[in-house]
């Protein structure tokens, strides 16, 4: 079983029981999936980019990436409806516990002048996402290998029904927020 569940059901369930007082153990706001998303803007000109994309998100989440598609055509930016135009990958169980621990322990220290993620960046309902620059820095990503430094979005979705809830549960979890 992956370490960071057995802390979370350990030491983060009977804080938060504590902290908000439930009294059922089902009220305790949990992680329900982690959704990892690269949107590629030049892949309308060249597609290997968006297969190099996909193979890079499939590494980093060790689950096959799919590719997205444009719902509709927008003529500014030379997009047709059904063209190739990112990459995506859900993230669920074990394998999402496995890519959150290493996200706060390993990657997020990576990144240059880290001083800890945003707290803002809840959606009013627990939700969190967290906008990562440079891809590089998971260590399943090879830098001589990539030709281009991409950014992709993490979307870490729970059962919380507040953003105080969502922001205790992955404090407590070490979520590394900006003080």
């Amino acid at each position: 079983m992956a370490r960071l569940k057995d802390f979370y059901l350990q030491e983060v369930v009977p804080q938060l029981r504590e902290q908000f007082s439930y009294k059922n153990i089902n009220e305790v706001p949990k992680i329900v999936k982690i959704t990892l998303n690269m949107g590629v803007g030049e892949a309308i000109q060249n597609i290997k980019v968006l297969d190099a994309a996909a193979e890079e998100l499939t590494l980093i989440a060790g689950q096959k990436a799919m590719i997205n598609r444009a719902k509709r055509s927008i003529a500014a930016f030379k997009l047709r409806e059904n063209m190739p135009i990112g990459t995506s990958v859900t993230l669920r169980s074990e394998r999402m516990w496995y890519f959150l621990d290493k996200l706060m322990h390993v990657a997020l220290p990576r990144v240059r002048d880290f001083r800890g993620v945003s707290a803002k960046a809840f959606d009013g309902r627990g939700n969190y996402t967290l906008g990562i620059k440079e891809h590089i820095i998971f260590p399943e990503i090879d830098y001589d290998k990539i030709d281009k430094v991409k950014g992709m979005n993490v979307t870490i979705v729970t059962t919380a029904k507040t953003d105080e809830e969502g922001r205790a549960l992955l404090s407590l979890m070490g979520m590394p927020f900006r003080s």
